[in-house]
């Protein structure tokens, strides 16, 4: 070889070398948590977590919700008061109410055990959680991020190895990491947690776990904080409160006029023969629940260009004054058309709440804000139904507008929260 050609090659030679020892050292160390997951890639493995995860989402809203597709034919077979039905942990199971409950079919007497089609559906609506509870325990893995908290970082290298292999079925080499950097614990904490009585060992455990709740109110996390507290109440409240006695205000509507003027025909329901029932409104629950999927493709195409801020506190606003609109309107069909504008709206809500929750805190506290956010929520849906029940039959007016109001407020609440529009997450 020429030596001027020998010398236009080393370099090139040289450079190739180095690039090849840059992968093999990259190859070597090991990696974070982040590193490890982009490493792994987007693919199969995310798919199917999106399914499963789909599914437990629908079977928590079925577990909560179905029993308000129950109130109009239970509260006649059991005699219960709208006291009672207040009481009620309620969910919608879009159409499986309205093709089971009206089933008279479906009824069964065996001795002292009465049967009802209405305790069919309740059993249908425990498939989806117990078929969710199987499908994580036996398919999928522990989330690595976990893993790697736990300082387990062989379970946790298997997981990212099992999301490679998925997400990259066409790859001939396996997961290019021998690693993950797993964060050391201070050898004084450690010997605090792992001295001592039990009792000071509990204290120390509990004083762990409201760590990172003291963490949201404290510096710019607590204004915040306090926000979405108001929010998530007003929502829970107004959302759950009103939902959830829909199936119950569509019967009280059935002869014409607003729900709220019909009090004395449900005092006289009494005389009435509980069966066989009448299906009209389990298809209108039906059409109510179904006027959330709008509402979710709306909030798909707006989410990224609009900003969460914006769509929360809009949807919330829209929502308060279909409800105001609910309570002064004086037909069945305006009750219906104004509940699954209701329906759609709220749902919008719901979804610009969840992404706010995750772009407004750090990694390692939105576990525990979802947590104290979620406590305060289900609190105030117990609020809203006892509040519905008390007062459904004695003033119907009040629990509309105070739901009403809820939503108003929270509207207004939500316009001061940062805007998390095209930042980037910590």
């Amino acid at each position: 070889m020429p030596r001027r050609a020998q010398e236009d090659t080393e370099p090139l030679l040289s450079s190739t070398h180095i690039d090849e020892n840059d992968d093999q050292a990259s190859s070597r160390k090991k990696l974070s948590y982040e590193e490890a997951v982009e490493k792994a890639g987007f693919g199969l493995f995310h798919w199917l977590l999106l399914v499963v995860c789909g599914w437990a989402n629908a079977s928590d809203a079925v577990e909560i919700l179905c029993v308000s597709f129950l109130l109009p034919t239970a509260r006649c077979d059991l005699h219960l008061t709208s006291a009672d039905m207040g009481l009620l942990t309620a969910s919608i199971f879009l159409g499986v109410a309205w093709l089971v409950i009206p089933r008279t079919s479906l009824n069964a007497h065996w001795g002292w055990l009465n049967f009802q089609s209405w305790r069919l559906f309740v059993v249908l609506c425990s498939v989806p959680s117990l078929s969710s509870a199987l499908i994580f325990r036996l398919f999928m893995p522990e989330s690595p991020k976990f893993l790697m908290e736990a300082r387990r970082e062989t379970e946790a290298l298997f997981v990212f190895q099992k999301m490679f292999k998925l997400n990259n079925r066409c790859a001939t080499k396996p997961f290019p990491v021998p690693g993950l950097v797993i964060r050391s614990k201070d050898d004084e904490v450690k010997n605090r947690a792992t001295s001592g009585s039990r009792c000071q060992q509990f204290n120390h455990q509990l004083k762990q776990a409201l760590d990172p709740m003291k963490q949201l109110f404290v510096g710019p996390l607590a204004s915040r904080s306090v926000v979405l507290l108001i929010i998530f109440f007003c929502i829970s409240f107004g959302y759950y409160g009103l939902w959830m006695w829909f199936p119950e205000l569509f019967k009280r509507a059935e002869d014409g006029g607003s729900p709220c003027t019909n009090v004395s025909r449900v005092q006289n329901s009494e005389n009435e023969s509980c069966y066989p029932v009448k299906t009209a409104v389990y298809m209108e629950g039906f059409v109510t629940a179904a006027s959330n999927l709008p509402g979710n493709i709306f909030t798909i195409l707006l989410m990224d260009r609009i900003g969460g801020k914006i769509l929360l506190s809009v949807s919330l606003v829209a929502s308060s004054m279909s409800v105001f609109i609910i309570y002064v309107v004086k037909t069945k069909a305006q009750s219906l058309i104004m509940s699954c504008v209701f329906s759609g709206v709220s749902v919008i809500s719901w979804n610009a709440l969840d992404v706010l929750g995750t772009e407004l805190y750090p990694t390692q506290l939105r576990s525990s804000a979802l947590g104290v956010f979620t406590g305060v929520g289900r609190v105030a849906a117990i609020m809203g139904n006892v509040v519905f029940g008390q007062l459904v039959d004695s003033n119907c007016a009040i629990p509309l507008l105070m739901v009403s109001a809820l939503l108003l407020a929270g509207g207004l609440a939500a316009l001061r929260l940062p805007q998390t529009k095209q930042t980037e997450l910590t």
